[in-house]
């Protein structure tokens, strides 16, 4: 039996790709047109067994296409005889991994090979300008990819999206023409919106991951991937259609970090390296672009902020499939670093402690001090009681109290900011006059172009820098405003929490800002306890708060001795 009968024996592969770049230049490329093509050839050259391996939607500097991969497997196992492509540029754009299958692959494994728009088929020798086309098909997909990145950067420097997939809760707005003021990009989704809402709340609460997915399959709440696959028939999330109700750890745990959520537009959070390595890299965090209130939020910004401090404290939840409570709010007041708590099969509920995370990362960093679990939640818990029931029963004093600080130190700013305003603005009107001066004289030729280039940029410079304070001075304004409203909300949740069985993440997140806790005054003393300073969702000094909690006054000189000591949670 010679070669040619025995390959046509085997199976004829008929190889189609479409990428999406390709789809833009026509019909020429689609899928159907590439079928037809290679389906008559094969029949005219009087091949038999032809089966069709087709990618579609894949790059052809994509090595792994799901099909090509299983021809390539057909191939060594001996089943493949001939493989024929509509031009080489469909075998892939690699000139390196396409050099190597024609020139050494297929005749290693006697593959016929056959090209149909460049007149290539190695049954009458490899056509020598072969590896040239490779080359060029090549460096066409590099210089795509250069254009593309070149407008994707151009998009996410102004502020437009350059993702091409909404997230889980929200849904591409048909409206967006690139502005995203009229029109936003994303509208919400109401059917998945409460679905995240929800797993924000369970996590800030306190349930774990794991919890949250066993919890949501319990209920038969659709996978993010097959949701979308049911309402838009995409299959970007990668549904998995076998197991529809079951949530991963890894879409929970992203969903979870997804600036997204509270309304903002998050651009370059990875990038790949070239067009042919396809995996996303974590970029740096200076090269990350925020574009804030772009969208409708999902999620209270609080909220979200409440969940990355989870993140950034201990994530492991314990048995139960709780969380630590306290991971993210409590901090080493002496060292700064977070306290982690330790707990353990063997250890009783009541022996858990915190300890200083900078002690843990090395000796000479911080001292051993720690702190029991069921202290600091009594600490915590009756300071809290205390300062809401002020709050509840007296909320004009208190908001008094704690706003008077703001108020003077505001009003500093506000002379200050006048001041500084009064004098910037004048400042720019004389350096407007100048650069228009300057202008002239460089359109007369007073002075050169490089020297014009030179005064007007450093100009140029000192009224952003200007503009710049501006808006410094107005932010600070801006921020003593907001601490105003934080108070207000403060009495209204008071309110709306009187009875405190129990320290909860849910009471932590609606009124803790942090906890601190330093070292006892007499190193390793069995009889002093550890200094505890609560921070809430306010500011507000040390003497104004020890004046809500004891209606005495208190000097600011005692600042450490006067906060509250474990062995006597509230008197000092």
């Amino acid at each position: 039996m010679n070669t040619t009968e025995y390959n046509n024996n085997l199976i004829t592969a008929l190889y189609c790709r479409l990428s999406q770049e390709d789809l833009l230049a026509g019909e020429s490329n689609s899928i159907t047109n590439q079928k037809l093509i290679l389906s008559k050839h094969a029949e005219q050259l009087g091949l038999r067994n032809c089966k069709f391996y087709i990618d579609d939607g894949y790059s052809g500097t994509n090595n792994t296409r799901p099909a090509y991969v299983q021809m390539k497997k057909d191939m060594e196992s001996g089943l493949i005889g001939t493989i024929i492509v509509k031009d080489q540029s469909r075998l892939g754009r690699d000139h390196l991994e396409t050099d190597a299958m024609m020139e050494l692959v297929f005749p290693q494994y006697d593959v016929r090979f056959i090209a149909v728009n460049d007149g290539v088929d190695t049954i009458n020798g490899l056509n020598e300008m072969s590896g040239i086309r490779n080359y060029f098909n090549d460096f066409y997909a590099a210089d795509t990819s250069k254009k593309i990145r070149a407008v994707q950067k151009a998009k996410g420097e102004r502020g437009e999206p350059v993702g091409t997939t909404a997230p889980y809760g929200y849904l591409k707005n048909p409206d967006y023409k690139g502005n995203q003021k009229e029109h936003p990009w994303l509208i919400v989704d109401p059917e998945a919106a409460p679905i995240v809402r929800r797993i924000f709340e369970m996590y800030a609460s306190g349930v774990g991951i794991r919890r949250i997915c066993a919890t949501f399959e319990e209920e038969r709440i659709l996978a993010p991937g097959v949701y979308l696959f049911r309402k838009t028939g995409t299959k970007a999330f990668h549904p998995n259609l076998a197991k529809p109700y079951r949530w991963t750890l890894t879409t929970v745990r992203r969903m979870l970090s997804n600036q997204f959520y509270c309304g903002d537009t998050v651009n370059f959070k990875t990038y790949s390296k070239s067009n042919k390595l396809k995996k996303r890299l974590k970029n740096d965090s200076s090269k990350v672009l925020i574009f804030k209130d772009t969208h409708e939020p999902i999620v209270d910004r609080s909220l979200f902020e409440t969940v990355q401090k989870h993140f950034a404290g201990r994530k492991r939840p314990d048995k139960m499939g709780e969380m630590d409570k306290f991971a993210g709010y409590l901090y080493c007041g002496d060292c700064g670093r977070r306290m982690y708590l330790h707990r353990g099969k063997t250890i009783r509920p009541e022996k858990n402690m915190f300890q200083c995370g900078g002690y843990q990362i090395g000796k000479h960093n911080c001292t051993v001090h720690n702190i029991k679990e069921s202290v600091i939640d009594q600490i915590v818990l009756e300071n809290l009681r205390k300062v809401t029931s002020f709050a509840r029963s007296e909320p004009e004093k208190f908001y008094e109290l704690a706003t008077k600080r703001g108020r003077v130190e505001a009003s500093k700013i506000e002379k200050n900011a006048e001041k500084e305003r009064a004098t910037a603005e004048a400042r720019i009107q004389k350096k407007d006059s100048i650069i228009h001066c300057l202008y002239e004289d460089r359109v007369v030729g007073r002075i050169s172009p490089e020297r014009y280039d030179e005064m007007a940029a450093g100009y140029e410079k000192e009224l952003a820098d200007l503009k710049q304070k501006q808006a410094e001075l107005t932010q600070d304004l801006l921020q003593y405003s907001k601490q105003e409203q934080a108070i207000k909300d403060f009495i209204e949740k008071a309110k709306e929490y009187v009875e405190m069985p129990k320290l909860t993440a849910e009471l932590l997140h609606t009124f803790i800002q942090r906890v601190d806790v330093y070292e006892k005054p007499t190193k390793y003393s069995r009889t002093e306890g550890n200094p505890v300073m609560i921070y809430y969702k306010y500011q507000m000094t040390t003497s104004e708060q020890w004046q809500i909690l004891t209606g005495e006054g208190f000097s600011e000189a005692d600042d450490v001795k006067a906060e509250f000591d474990t062995n006597t949670p509230i008197s000092a």
